[in-house]
């Protein structure tokens, strides 16, 4: 059971919503002999017993040839394939075949309140399950038919053609609002599924920009500096080759131009990995807006004041929770909140939608705490109800 619970904890909100459609489906179809079961009990005469027995043992087989086709209905869906042929054919047929059995085995002398049904329960169960893939305006033909069709034998057992035209009516309309709502649970996964490739999009494109600007970055620094120390180069040889004493100068200006470089690399670099709870802080709010994240920064004005080393160390939990967020949950929303008092500065992150983030602690959390123990602080990292929590806490004397 813990194995269980942890694995569903673990899925995200796609696979989910697909294991409690999928088994939604089977539980409707699977319940078909129940269904006849009330049929046989709500007959005004005693139904012949080996009628009853063909009767149900027909239903189940329609009913397992349902589940056969929504099972295969929902994986098509998946990969956006139409319905397959032959299942379908085979499971319409079985429900023509036990809507017969069941006319012949509940019909009696006189009318019967619930020989309609024998038709448009099996008939009906089938459709349902091909609405894992059939859309709305194909399901509406199919319902109509069945309405008519368990009218007709409705009129066939001796109800007035009135009565045989409104129940037509009633039966329609409850067959296609049945196959419809079962269609829009097909249709919530699906917008559920495009939401949670869209987010990942998102990300993927998030991690992209931020590498075209480090590109841009290096691009900017290098470009000029390894387009003259080339140019110097070829100067210099061609200055030895002549055996010019320029060429001790120009040596010297492409070493002095290294240097610089070197230094400029090195300050990008800096710049990229270096936390600063300033820049942390606008880059986790646009990182998380751009991943669909609604982010909520609140005290950020309080930390104006603060040393550079708490700064630094307050960046670095900010970095890390946020990087928690998007590789580890399925958050809606995540709130950062900066709070300082004179004896104590602390930081605190919450996200919903916690998944494996409260599994353990990986190696990113075991070297945060490091880093503020090392500033006499502490971290706190805990998962509640789908929440997770990132703590920090550093004395406000931490710098000294």
């Amino acid at each position: 059971m813990p194995n269980v619970v942890r694995w569903w904890s673990s899925s995200s909100d796609t696979d989910r919503l697909y294991l409690y459609t999928r088994w939604t489906f089977y539980s409707f179809l699977g319940a078909l002999p129940f269904f006849a079961l009330a049929l046989v009990d709500g007959g005004a005469e005693p139904a012949p017993p080996h009628g009853v027995g063909l009767f149900m043992a027909a239903c189940a087989a329609t009913a397992a040839g349902s589940i056969v086709v929504a099972r295969t209905g929902l994986a098509a869906h998946r990969r956006d394939e139409p319905l397959p042929v032959l299942p379908v054919v085979a499971a319409f047929a079985a429900a023509g075949v036990t809507a017969g059995v069941g006319v012949w085995a509940l019909r009696g002398d006189g009318p019967t309140p619930v020989v309609f049904w024998a038709v448009a329960l099996p008939l009906g169960t089938v459709l349902t399950a091909c609405s894992t893939v059939w859309t709305t305006r194909r399901l509406c033909p199919p319902a109509i038919v069945i309405g008519v069709l368990s009218a007709f034998v409705a009129y066939l057992d001796g109800a007035g053609a009135p009565a045989a035209a409104v129940l037509a009516v009633v039966l329609s309309v409850t067959v296609l609002a049945v196959v419809t709502g079962f269609r829009f649970s097909v249709w919530v996964l699906d917008v559920v599924r495009e939401m949670a490739r869209s987010r990942e999009v998102q990300l993927h494109l998030a991690v992209a920009e931020e590498r075209l600007r480090f590109a841009r970055d290096l691009h900017d620094v290098m470009g000029r500096d390894l387009s003259t120390i080339a140019v110097k180069s070829q100067l210099a040889a061609e200055l030895v080759r002549r055996g010019h004493a320029g060429a001790a100068d120009e040596l010297a200006d492409i070493s002095r131009i290294a240097e610089g470089s070197l230094r400029e690399v090195r300050e990008v670099v800096r710049g990229y990995r270096s936390a600063d709870l300033a820049s942390e802080l606008a880059g986790a709010r646009s990182v998380l807006r751009a991943a669909g994240v609604a982010c909520t920064v609140v005290g950020e004005g309080a930390g104006t004041g603060l040393p550079e080393q708490l700064h630094a160390a307050l960046g670095w939990v900010v970095r890390e929770a946020v990087t928690n967020v998007l590789r580890h949950s399925s958050a809606a929303a995540c709130t950062i909140t900066l709070t300082v008092t004179e004896r104590e500065v602390r930081l605190t992150v919450v996200n919903d939608g916690a998944g494996d983030e409260g599994a353990g602690w990986g190696s990113g959390l075991t070297g945060l705490a490091e880093r503020l123990a090392a500033l006499d602080g502490r971290l706190r990292a805990e998962s509640d109800a789908g929440t997770f929590t990132v703590d920090a806490r550093l004395p406000a004397g931490a710098a000294a």
